[in-house]
């Protein structure tokens, strides 16, 4: 679903905002049954808790990089109304796609309770510039129902935090607790904010709960104080080849591959690309070049 003007809107004067029903449901199934390839399914979990222990080693032990072995997965970043937002609120075409996390929670693992901070810490050298430039969109969809009970990210919106200095990155446990807001919605939710807003994770409360969402972000490319993932790194993951070959040009661009008009390409680099990824249509390249 296509977010509205005032969905950005709220971004740009709260410093956050929620979609519902951003997925397609089709595609929400799908995407919700490729989890169980990657993580316990949670009637499993709870079943045998020691046996997952490895989940509960810290808050982020239930992270997975990208890319994965389920292609619905790896679209799920590079969804056509995700990116069509981030162009709009960002105010260019010339993206970087620069972090994508899938995220796995499960109530009695560990204390996912945190104090409130501002994602830049580790997503620039800097800090965030508050005149509208060098903005970075983060972004969370949920694959799984998420209430009060299932640990919702806390969002301070920033009519109440304008005025706190944004050094440093995290406040005293406790405060803000009393202007924050939960992140609650079903299934296929889209939750964008800003890397300048305070927000924190939060415990489950009941028993049982489990939260999966996957993380996007996005921002302008060619800074080299931002970012978080270095794709090459990622390259020489078996999934990768498969990911890369199932996406169109635009969508590789946002991972850093030429564009189709860019010199980049000639006859070598189209042969040799061609035989890194065999499975690749390799024809909007040649055809910019003819």
């Amino acid at each position: 679903m296509r977010v509205s003007d005032h969905a950005l809107e709220q971004l740009e004067q709260s410093g956050y905002t929620i979609v519902a029903d951003f997925l397609e449901p089709a595609l929400l199934t799908v995407a919700r049954e490729a989890l169980w390839a990657i993580y316990p399914r949670p009637e499993d979990y709870f079943a045998d808790p020691a046996h997952y222990a490895t989940l509960g080693r810290s808050q982020f032990a239930g992270i997975r990089l990208f890319p994965y072995a389920h292609d619905v997965l790896n679209q799920l970043p590079v969804h056509p109304d995700l990116i069509d937002a981030a162009e709009r609120f960002l105010h260019s075409q010339d993206l970087q796609l620069y972090k994508v996390e899938l995220w796995a929670k499960y109530s009695g693992a560990i204390d996912y309770n945190q104090a409130h901070h501002r994602d830049y810490g580790n997503h620039s050298l800097l800090v965030p510039s508050l005149d509208g430039r060098h903005r970075q969109l983060t972004t969370f969809i949920l694959l799984s129902d998420v209430t009060e009970a299932d640990g919702p990210t806390k969002v301070v919106p920033l009519q109440h935090s304008r005025d706190i200095p944004l050094v440093p990155t995290t406040l005293p446990y406790g405060a803000m607790f009393d202007a924050e807001v939960s992140v609650t919605g079903s299934a296929g939710s889209l939750f964008m904010y800003r890397t300048d807003v305070l927000h924190r994770g939060s415990g489950f409360t009941a028993a049982g709960r489990s939260r999966f969402a996957i993380l996007t972000d996005f921002q302008q490319r060619g800074w080299p104080w931002t970012g978080k993932m270095a794709w090459p790194d990622r390259a020489n993951q078996p999934a990768w080849p498969a990911a890369m070959t199932q996406m169109t040009p635009r969508q590789r661009e946002l991972f850093g591959f030429p564009g189709v008009a860019d010199a980049y390409w000639n006859e070598q680099t189209l042969r040799d690309t061609q035989t890194r990824y065999p499975g690749m249509d390799m024809a909007p390249y040649r055809a910019a070049r003819a």
